[in-house]
């Protein structure tokens, strides 16, 4: 059964008592105090690897009830009377090494403790006369204190990777990136269900993929309380899984060749990382939502609807189109519904533009990754024609190869306003009348981008050739010079006033 940080899961053998909580200080290799040759220690028994996590001294013939686990236990035998029984105490209460001193009371290891050692699996070190425990003690701590100081500046150095990351257009998949490369394994991001949502460094195999799933279901436990992670090992491979917050179902997972100090620091700050850029944009309440998309699907009036949305008198409409060859999912999406200031947002379908409705007038910024064309603010009975601009700025954007286009109405001035809107419209239904709606659209774009076939090609996302024909058919239709700039100016009054 997997570990868990909140205790087992119902099906495990009953509780025991907790184990002690180690230092705040990564464990010492034994052979990294063997190599101290000053100190003069020699393995005579044991096996060669073990993690020390404290030094203690002791002279008691049974010193199990002052050991913590993890000790390298220093003694000169005063009272060894029974060394088996010595050393499967000292196993019992978990010490990791047995340092034993020659004079003043053995002038050589007894044969006995060797073999009990051997027999036990407890690493046995002699320590030489001219050696005093408190030099051996001593060179532990200084080794904890640098081991300390490495693990602080790797945690350091990952937090500043991982923050990094987050701040990148990708941020859930840079996160991801980012983490496997620190813990040299692999992150991925699963749905309640083991679902990959994201992942990134080397698939692992079939069984530890499995494996995560399974640990996966158990920090989502649905009904009981579940814990917050798990850990496992399966062959060779370190497994971790970790419950996102905010209850969105969301888990992270990592399989990792080796579990050093630190790696659970790591793996907490890009939960928190992840937590906060996969978690929902709260701009307006809920369920006040739910009931605004109910109320609009049977039919009642926008201006009824809209105070529920966040009460905004007027609303602006973005469409985005990611720049790179980024992934377009919930996540992405929800990040930059967020960024943009709402959780109104429609993540499209195929080659469709992200839509999202933003309350309020303020001026839209650029996001990095994304494209974005942003309508004029509009009442929520408006939101119709909106979104037309919305298309069309982001056209233009696409075309001119800008971050950001805004729609503009021009607000009444000029010319326009000195003709009665009726008499404009008219004209303009008239003039235009014998192009059909894709004609009338390749138009308007041509015209706005000073008769550019590349970047109308572009923002409509057809070829140039086909921009070529659409125009020539224009012209055809119009029987006018659409190189003449009297024509064109007509033209772009009628499309602007229809």
């Amino acid at each position: 059964m997997p570990e868990t940080s909140a205790g087992p899961p119902p099906t495990a053998a009953p509780p025991t008592a907790p184990p002690p909580t180690p230092p705040p200080t990564p464990p010492i290799p034994l052979a990294e105090l063997l190599a101290h040759e000053e100190l003069g220690l020699r393995r005579i028994a044991g096996p060669a690897q073990a993690d020390l996590l404290w030094v203690h001294t002791s002279e008691m013939a049974d010193p199990y009830p002052y050991l913590l686990g993890g000790e390298l236990l220093l003694s000169a035998g005063v009272l060894l009377k029974d060394p088996d029984a010595y050393v499967d105490r000292l196993v019992e209460a978990g010490a990791a090494a047995l340092g034993f001193g020659v004079t003043p009371v053995f002038d050589t290891v007894p044969r006995a403790l060797v073999e009990a050692c051997d027999r036990h699996g407890l690493p046995l070190l002699e320590v030489p006369p001219e050696t005093p425990f408190t030099a051996i003690a001593r060179t532990v701590w200084r080794l904890m204190a640098e081991a300390r100081h490495r693990e602080l500046r790797r945690v350091t150095r990952a937090q500043q990777a991982l923050a990094t990351a987050a701040a990148r257009p990708d941020p859930v998949p840079a996160v991801l990136h980012q983490l496997a490369a620190q813990l040299e394994g692999r992150a991925a991001l699963l749905a309640a269900d083991g679902e990959e949502l994201h992942a990134s460094g080397r698939r692992p195999a079939p069984d530890v993929g499995a494996a995560l799933a399974r640990l996966t279901r158990v920090v989502c436990a649905g009904s009981r309380p579940a814990p917050a992670s798990a850990t496992d090992t399966l062959r060779d491979t370190h497994l971790s899984a970790y419950a996102l917050g905010g209850g969105q179902g969301l888990v992270l997972a990592l399989a990792t060749d080796r579990r050093e100090a630190g790696d659970h620091t790591i793996a907490g700050i890009a939960v928190v990382l992840l937590s906060l850029l996969a978690a929902p944009h709260q701009g307006a309440d809920a369920a006040g939502r739910s009931a605004a998309l109910v109320r609009m699907l049977l039919g009642a009036d926008p201006q009824e609807v809209a105070p529920l949305l966040g009460g905004a008198e007027q609303w602006t409409v973005v469409h985005a189109r990611r720049s790179g060859d980024g992934p377009v999912d919930p996540l992405t999406t929800g990040a930059l519904g967020a960024a943009l200031g709402s959780a109104l947002v429609d993540a499209g379908r195929g080659g469709d533009a992200v839509r999202v409705l933003i309350p309020g007038a303020d001026r839209i910024t650029p996001q990095p990754g994304w494209t974005l064309g942003a309508s004029a603010p509009a009442a929520i009975t408006a939101l119709g024609l909106a979104d037309d601009q919305a298309s069309r700025a982001l056209g233009r954007a696409l075309a001119t190869r800008t971050p950001l286009a805004h729609h503009h109405n021009g607000g009444g001035a000029g010319l326009a306003a000195l003709i009665p809107p009726d008499r404009a419209e008219a004209h303009a239904r008239a003039l235009l009348a014998p192009l059909t709606e894709p004609l009338t659209e390749t138009l308007r774009c041509w015209l706005s981008l000073h008769g550019s076939w590349d970047r109308t090609a572009t923002a409509l996302r057809i070829h140039r050739n086909t921009v070529r024909q659409r125009i020539a058919r224009c012209a055809a239709l119009l029987d006018a010079d659409l190189d003449d700039m009297d024509v064109r100016t007509e033209l772009w009054f009628a499309l602007r006033v229809r």
